[in-house]
């Protein structure tokens, strides 16, 4: 434990650093709670389907899209033979509107 003293006290000398680890707890508690009331799985194909649906309910959420049209959209493809669609995040396409010149008055 005295070898880890200097890293135990880095919050107090670096400026930005959280004295606790609730910002990497906070994403896993969904699934904390998740597992406590639905008792787990009892399998081991039953815990990567929860691992995976749960990672990306977490992704989605993250990027502020809509889990549920997600699903759909991977089971409709899913049903046709497709590919899953892309849990990457959707680039922003930035606006092509035409610039507004300012109407100048004509004169005679």
């Amino acid at each position: 434990m005295l070898a880890l003293a200097p890293a135990l006290w880095t919050f107090v000398e670096v400026p930005g650093v959280e004295p606790t680890n609730t910002a990497a707890e906070r994403p896993l508690r969904p699934a904390v709670l998740w597992r406590r009331k639905s008792f787990g799985t009892h399998s081991a194909a039953g815990s990567r389907f929860a691992e995976r649906l749960l990672t990306v309910a977490a992704t989605l959420k993250a990027q502020h899209r809509n889990i549920v049209d997600y699903v759909t959209q991977a089971c409709i493809a899913a049903l046709h033979g497709l590919p899953a669609p892309s849990l990457l995040p959707v680039p922003s396409v930035p606006s092509r509107r035409p610039s507004r010149q300012p109407v100048r008055a004509r004169t005679a």
